[in-house]
């Protein structure tokens, strides 16, 4: 396994012996990240985003109940798993840490062997809820965003390109003459055209902030962040020609005699005059324009509202 594919633990307490032994203990299966007291804690979660915290309960300046409770404070931190070590064994002291949120409790003088088995349960809970939360993301059948990531992640850099004022581009693609594809040669093929074409756009999306999403039947949306125009366009452009160059035979077709798609796209330049709705309506719009000019083309729109 690779150290960037390791899951990660942050090991939080204030005496040096302690946050010694656990590390040693979980090193050969974790990457893990040191704290020395709450405060140093919250940084850490913060910065590394780790999948599990072994946290101290009584330290100095700041005690773990606290560093709990700031973890859920803050979305960015508020879903890490947390397991409490504490000399504190009451029965009140337990029930307190798993009521604030802790997924587990660890009586000091901890057991290795109970430590490592713990840690190992609770992260393995950790990768089936990702698991889950991705699978709700994706499209069964592209295995690319969905339509609910996409309108979420749409949001998020509508919103930053508003702050931000940075232009913010997005595309709307669609296979030419689909319906016919599948009349010729059934739903099965048209299934792993899709795919094919799927996998194509998403090829083109290379930054982590670019996204390629099945929109709805054989409609794909691309979102470019921090992207003018005239880049956009290129990019969509070398989608359109890697997707006739598949050369997917396709005798249905009105344009060509293999498979061919075409583009809408806007590019959002002029701050405080357009919402993001209308910025999709003018992507749609301009996919339309494509379709009437003779199909297999870009066409861009850039600026405010039309």
């Amino acid at each position: 396994m690779n150290v960037s594919d390791m899951q990660k633990v942050l090991v939080a307490d204030d005496d040096a012996i302690n946050r010694q032994v656990l590390g040693e203990l979980l090193k050969p299966e974790y990457t893990v990240l040191l704290a020395k007291n709450g405060a140093q804690a919250l940084e850490r979660a913060v910065r590394h985003a780790p999948d599990l915290i072994l946290l101290d309960v009584v330290m100095p300046d700041m005690d773990g109940y606290e560093v709990l409770r700031r973890l859920r404070a803050d979305p960015q931190t508020e879903h890490i798993s947390v397991i409490f070590i504490s000399g504190l064994d009451r029965p009140e002291d337990e029930a307190n840490g798993l009521n604030m949120g802790a997924s587990d409790y660890i009586a000091k003088p901890f057991n290795a062997t109970v430590v490592t088995a713990r840690v190992a349960l609770h992260l393995q809970v950790v990768r089936q809820r990702r698991m889950l939360e991705r699978l709700a993301n994706i499209d069964g059948l592209t295995e690319l965003a969905n339509r609910r990531r996409f309108d979420e992640i749409y949001d998020a850099e509508w919103k930053r390109a508003q702050r931000s004022e940075r232009p913010l581009s997005l595309a709307l693609l669609d296979i030419d003459c689909f319906k016919q594809y599948n009349d010729l040669y059934g739903h099965p093929a048209g299934d792993r055209v899709l795919r094919s074409v799927a996998r194509t756009a998403a090829s083109f999306m290379r930054r982590p902030v670019d996204l390629a999403a099945r929109y709805g039947g054989e409609e794909l949306v691309m979102l470019m962040p921090d992207t003018y125009a005239a880049q956009a366009q290129h990019l969509v452009g070398g989608v359109c020609q890697a997707i006739e160059q598949l050369t997917i035979a396709h005798s249905g077709s009105v344009v060509a005699p293999v498979l061919t798609a075409s583009v809408g796209g806007a590019t959002l330049s002029d701050f405080g005059s357009e919402s993001a709705a209308q910025l999709l309506d003018a992507a749609d719009g301009q996919l339309y324009r494509a379709k009437r000019a003779g199909r297999n083309r870009v066409c861009w729109r850039e600026g405010g509202v039309d």
